[in-house]
């Protein structure tokens, strides 16, 4: 479990008003047709899209065959661009 200054857990934080101002628990939310012409989704938290465009995650992904070890390149991606912030992705093939 990820700590905010070694202090509680993520979920405990949530309640925290203390550390209000510091955590966002409200989701980025857009609508999409997922068709015959998606390739690839990839869900990530601020950690990666901080540090990399839309355009250069799916570059990065489409390089792999398993969704897994794409998702953990896009992680260690963002870990060599200095993230700051917490880093969690899923990549979903819908074609190989």
């Amino acid at each position: 479990m990820v700590k905010i200054q070694r202090k509680k857990s993520i979920p405990e934080n949530f309640s925290d008003k203390s550390l209000k101002s510091h955590l966002r628990s409200d989701p980025d939310i857009q609508w999409a047709n997922i068709d015959n012409n998606t390739d690839i989704l990839i869900p990530a938290s601020d950690g990666l899209w901080k540090v990399m465009s839309n355009q250069e995650a799916v570059d990065i992904a489409k390089k792999f065959k398993d969704p897994q070890k794409a998702s953990k390149q896009l992680i260690a991606e963002a870990v060599k661009r200095d993230s700051k912030d917490d880093i969690s992705c899923v990549v979903v093939r819908f074609r190989q």
